[in-house]
C-alpha cells in the first residue's frame, strides 16, 4: 500500500492541468490559512514522501501534499524550462485557487524549496520552510555571487540527467542490483547511512512516479563549446534550474517578508558545497575528464549561496532560522521528523504544540536571527 492510515488522493482538476494530491481524513476545508500548510516535493519523488509528517502533524491543521506536473499522480504535462519554475509554481497556485485556500504556510523539499521561493516572489505567503533547498541562483554554473560561469550555463541541466536511472524509472525498478537504481540512489543519496525505514518501498515508488516523457525528466541539451561540451535546453525538469532562467534571491527585495526556516543535512550530498551532481565538483575530483580548473569551471558553493541570501534576507528586515543537522542527508523530514516537525511548527506560530522528547543538543546546529 502506498497510502498510510489517515492519507487520501485525489485529482484537482484545474484551468491549467488534472493536479493530484493528498490530504488528510478529517481535516476540514474550511480551515483558515493561518492554520493551513502546503508541502511540495522536489525531483525525483513526490507528495507521497511527505505521509509520515502528514500524520504526526496536530489535527487542528489542514495539511495539502501537491505532486507537481510530470511527478505522482499529476499530469504528465511539458515542462517550459525558460519561465524557470513557473510551470510549477503556477500550477501551485491554480490547485489552490481550486481549493479555495488564498494563502498558508509552504514546506518546500529540494527541488520544491525553489518552487515555493518562486511563489513568494508571485503571490503572499505566510512561511517558508526550506528543507534541503536548491541554491537561490539555481543547480550548477555559478560563482558565490550568483553570476553565471558561462554565457550558455555549460554542464548544466537536461545533459547532466543519467540516462541509465531515467531508463530505470520509467521501467519502474524496484531492484538493488544497479547502483544507479532507484532504491539504491535513495539509499546513497537521498539519506544519510544509517537511516531505517519500514516504507522504502513507498519512497522508492514515489521516485519511479517521475515521468520521463519529453519535456519532463531529465530534459534537452544543446551543444556547447565550453567544457564539458553540453549546455542547458529549453524544456524538461534539470533546465529549469538553470541560472539563465532561474534566480530567486529576489526574495531579500520582498516588500512583506514572511519568516523563513531553513533545515539541511550536514551530510547532504546533493545540495552541497560540494555536490555529487555539480558537473563541475565531479571533475575537479576527477570523475569526469578534462576539467579546465577554477577558474572556468568552479564548484558551486550551494549551501554558502543560501546562507548568504538568507543573511542578506534578515540584513533587509526578514527572520530567519538556520537548523543543520549532523548525521542527516538529503531528507531531514524522514531522517529527523521529530526535529523537523518542532521546527515547522515553531515557524507557522501553532499554538498549542504538544511536548516531545528533546533530541541530543549535540545533533543539531541552531541559527537564528531572533
Amino acid at each position: 500500500m502506498t497510502l498510510f492510515d489517515g492519507i487520501t488522493e485525489r485529482r484537482v482538476q484545474t484551468p491549467r492541468l488534472t493536479v493530484g494530491l493528498l490530504e488528510r481524513e478529517g481535516d476540514d476545508p474550511t480551515t483558515p490559512p493561518e492554520q493551513t500548510v502546503v508541502l511540495i516535493h522536489g525531483n525525483g519523488s513526490s507528495s507521497l514522501f511527505w505521509q509520515e509528517l502528514m500524520q504526526d502533524l496536530p489535527t487542528d491543521l489542514r495539511v495539502i501534499a501537491i505532486d507537481l506536473r510530470g511527478y505522482g499522480a499529476s499530469e504528465h504535462a511539458p515542462i517550459d524550462a525558460t519561465r524557470g519554475v513557473r510551470d510549477f509554481s503556477d500550477d501551485v497556485r491554480a490547485t489552490l485557487e481550486v481549493l479555495g485556500v488564498p494563502t498558508a504556510h509552504f514546506v518546500g523539499w529540494s527541488m520544491g524549496a525553489g518552487v515555493i521561493m518562486q511563489y513568494a516572489l508571485d503571490h503572499p505567503v505566510l512561511s517558508l520552510t526550506l528543507e534541503s533547498p536548491v541554491s537561490p541562483y539555481g543547480f550548477g554554473g555559478t560563482r558565490r555571487d550568483g553570476s553565471r560561469l558561462t554565457d550558455d550555463d555549460a554542464g548544466v541541466g537536461g545533459g547532466a540527467g543519467n540516462a541509465e536511472f531515467a531508463a530505470r524509472m520509467e521501467a519502474n525498478d524496484m531492484s538493488d542490483e544497479a547502483p544507479v537504481s532507484p532504491r539504491n540512489v535513495f539509499r546513497a543519496h537521498y539519506v544519510a547511512e544509517g537511516y531505517a525505514t519500514d516504507h522504502e518501498d513507498v519512497w522508492v515508488q514515489s521516485i519511479n512516479s517521475t515521468s520521463t516523457a519529453e519535456g519532463n525528466y531529465p530534459g534537452d541539451s544543446v551543444p556547447s563549446d565550453n567544457w564539458p561540451g553540453f549546455a542547458a535546453g529549453t524544456i524538461g525538469v534539470l533546465n529549469t534550474l538553470a541560472p539563465k532562467y532561474f534566480d530567486v534571491s529576489g526574495i531579500v527585495g520582498l516588500a512583506d517578508k514572511p519568516p523563513i526556516l531553513w533545515v539541511h543535512g550536514l551530510k547532504d550530498v546533493i545540495v552541497s558545497d560540494s555536490s555529487f551532481y555539480d558537473l563541475n565538483n565531479l571533475g575537479a575530483m576527477g570523475v569526469v575528464p578534462g576539467w579546465p580548473g577554477d577558474e572556468v569551471a568552479a564548484v558551486q558553493p550551494m549551501v554558502t549561496q543560501t546562507r548568504d541570501v538568507l543573511d542578506a534576507y534578515e540584513a533587509a528586515g526578514g527572520q530567519s532560522r538556520e537548523l543543520a543537522l549532523e548525521d542527516t542527508g538529503h531528507t531531514p523530514h524522514l531522517e529527523r521528523p521529530i526535529e523537523f516537525r518542532r521546527a515547522l511548527l515553531e515557524v507557522i506560530g501553532y499554538v498549542g504544540q504538544p511536548a516531545s522528547p528533546a533530541p541530543p543538543t549535540e545533533q543539531i546546529v541552531l541559527r537564528s536571527s531572533d
